[in-house]
């Protein structure tokens, strides 16, 4: 088959790699037909997640048709299109007894695409398929289940549940990168008082607004009013950004909760000689993915729209280009970019 293989920093290909097959009997075999790349996806090809071995097929997110089954998986027949989800979850462990699939210690948590082979290739093996796939209906397009795969789980659960966002909050989104605005459009459902989102980046801004935020503009007077006066109720970061992180801790209110879902790849510096008298709560986490099935539920039904986030539709084989258009987002106006196969 023909995969994105990881060679060490700076170095991908797009080359011939080993059809995957069943190795443990919970295992599935996926023909990937949509998959996407993940701010995730460039801290490894920069080198920093020293986990990820030399020869390791990036990606982790992906919709597709699963053409072999393990003799111990039970939820999915050969033939039925699935969502993979980008954590794995053995289903036994106490972590995953508790839906916290992300820790899993059987085998399972963020694998694929880190220490196995991931979805950026024309088939993937996936392990612990009954609890680490989704049945796609028939009447979701692929664009949007692959969002499910991680995007709109890591914005709801890292971000709207871990903050607690209730209705009547402000609620501030610094970021409006693709989880920044799955952060916007999910935070919606609970009918918060006003979204404010926060960037350097005037098109990603005007995205912010078409996907329902009430005020969106670059650090300045607005979130300067914010922190002079009460304070949002909620902060939600999503750069991953030293600086970043500390506008979240001045903006939030006494009492207001800091929800970090943004990967941070050097340190951030955390000002509790500031903090310390503000009673402020902060989160940070995995993804676990247990909240994919209602948020498909909502997304088939059409009350969340999410469609809006893919903004470039590519073939599989031009994955490389696919990375060079979302590392440059800023400038090229990518939010996600979904590769299908031809």
């Amino acid at each position: 088959m023909r995969a994105l293989v990881y060679h060490g920093p700076e170095q991908t290909s797009w080359d011939t790699a080993t059809d995957p097959v069943i190795e443990d009997p919970t295992d599935v075999i996926v023909r990937v037909d949509a998959t996407t790349v993940c701010g995730t996806d460039l801290h490894i090809v920069r080198g920093e997640l020293p986990e990820v071995k030399p020869g390791t097929v990036l990606g982790h997110e992906a919709v597709g048709e699963v053409v072999e089954v393990g003799r111990e998986v039970h939820s999915v027949r050969v033939g039925e299109q699935v969502i993979v989800s980008s954590v794995s979850a053995c289903g036994r462990c106490r972590f995953c007894q508790d839906s916290m699939y992300g820790q899993c210690r059987n085998g399972g948590g963020w694998i694929l695409g880190n220490l196995i082979n991931g979805t950026q290739a024309e088939f993937v093996r996936v392990p612990f398929a009954d609890h680490s796939t989704h049945r796609r209906p028939d009447t979701l397009t692929l664009d949007d289940a692959v969002l499910l795969a991680e995007l709109l789980p890591t914005a709801y659960e890292v971000g709207v549940r871990n903050g607690h966002v209730d209705s009547g909050d402000t609620v501030v989104v610094v970021g409006a990168g693709p989880v920044g605005l799955a952060a916007v459009i999910t935070a919606r459902i609970y009918s918060p008082r006003r979204i404010i989102a926060v960037d350097l980046s005037p098109s990603r801004l005007e995205a912010a607004t078409r996907l329902g935020a009430d005020a969106a503009e670059l650090p300045g007077r607005l979130i300067a009013d914010l922190a002079e006066g009460l304070g949002a109720d909620v902060v939600i970061e999503a750069a991953g950004d030293p600086e970043s992180f500390v506008l979240c801790t001045r903006v939030v209110r006494p009492g207001g909760r800091i929800a970090n879902i943004g990967m941070h790849g050097k340190p951030a510096t955390l000002h509790l000689e500031a903090l310390w008298h503000k009673n402020v709560t902060i989160s940070t986490g995995q993804v676990d993915t247990s909240s994919t099935p209602w948020l498909l539920d909502l997304v088939t039904s059409g009350r969340l729209r999410v469609s809006s986030l893919v903004t470039h539709t590519l073939g599989l084989d031009r994955m490389e280009e696919a990375y060079e258009i979302f590392s440059h987002g800023t400038d090229t106006g990518a939010l996600k970019v979904v590769l299908h196969r031809e």
